[in-house]
């Protein structure tokens, strides 16, 4: 039972779509969280995402949204080129930022968000899913306690018939193709499994085989990652397999 002290983290939404659905979903289940509001430019989006979902507030404006001051987090679900714009903005608002992946388009981009961040003190939170599943934890468990020996490789794979969002086929809004819209899951998920361990090298073969009358970027690409200690990691994405 929740007491008096318990904080409850008001959350504000930005987007309409796919991710923002998940996100909502998932919110739900947590009991120290209550969605507060949702944002979209869309005329009209929010609301009918806000009625749906059961949000009291509903916004056009993100400034608007950011007044209030019972929010204490804000999760993007905006396209990628707007991360960092609004990753700023809610740090400027002093509010916590969740950022669905990828991060941001660019190094530089990621410098600029981290930067603002920390000068507004609030925390900056990369939305990677496999770290926190169930069977994925307890994976790292067994890993951390020796139970499973020492790992010579790592492999993670996900492979569909193209993105949900519309965005990603456009590389000037994206940042990239398929390893910039899933490769980053294995990317990081490697990282957490073997933590304190450098990246030595990285080989890539990235190739537009189905989609390229939809998208400059790749649409199958597989990335191998060599660590420091031998540990190798092997990323296979595709937008290719029907289904």
């Amino acid at each position: 039972m929740r007491t008096v002290t318990d904080k409850i983290v008001g959350v504000g939404l930005i987007g309409s779509q796919f991710i923002t659905t998940i996100h909502t979903e998932a919110l739900k289940l947590v009991s120290d969280a209550e969605i507060l509001a949702v944002m979209s430019p869309t005329p009209g989006n929010a609301k009918s995402f806000a009625e749906k979902h059961g949000i009291p507030n509903h916004f056009i404006d993100l400034d608007d949204m950011l007044a209030m001051d019972e929010i204490d987090m804000v999760v993007i679900g905006a396209p990628n080129y707007l991360h960092c714009e609004i990753c700023v903005k809610i740090a400027e608002a002093g509010k916590h930022v969740v950022v669905e992946k990828p991060l941001c388009m660019n190094l530089k981009e990621a410098d600029i968000m981290i930067d603002a961040c920390k000068k507004a003190n609030v925390k900056l939170m990369y939305a990677e899913e496999l770290c926190f599943t169930p069977k994925y934890v307890r994976l790292k468990a067994l890993l951390d306690e020796g139970a499973l020996g020492n790992p010579v490789l790592f492999k993670q794979l996900e492979k569909h018939d193209g993105p949900h969002a519309e965005h990603f086929w456009d590389v000037e809004r994206s940042g990239g193709g398929v390893t910039m819209d899933m490769g980053c899951h294995g990317i990081q998920f490697f990282r957490w499994l073997h933590p304190g361990k450098k990246i030595k090298s990285v080989y890539a073969q990235m190739s537009t085989l189905v989609h390229g009358d939809k998208t400059k970027g790749d649409d199958n690409a597989i990335v191998i990652m060599e660590f420091e200690d031998g540990v190798t990691g092997m990323i296979e994405e595709s937008w290719t397999k029907l289904g």
